[in-house]
């Protein structure tokens, strides 16, 4: 079971990317986004109860990448 969840996260984490790769996604875009920080956390979670330090570094920091990004879009600009 552990697999097909592990399974699950990196297909969101390709989705957002082959669809950024079609010019269907913007990278900024809050569904891209949503759909890295998802995955990532998945996998992140996964990575700290296997104890695979490299990997969860990896996952951790992109999903504080996309969080950071997602409230981002949220905010107003400012001039």
């Amino acid at each position: 079971m552990e697999q097909v969840i592990q399974v699950c996260g990196s297909l969101l984490i390709l989705a957002a990317f082959i669809q950024a790769q079609r010019g269907r996604l913007f990278p900024d875009s809050r569904c891209y986004l949503v759909l890295n920080l998802v995955g990532s956390i998945i996998l992140a979670c996964l990575a700290a109860v296997e104890a695979q330090l490299g990997f969860l570094l990896l996952e951790f920091s992109w999903s504080v990448v996309s969080a950071h990004s997602l409230v981002r879009t949220w905010r107003p600009e400012t001039p």
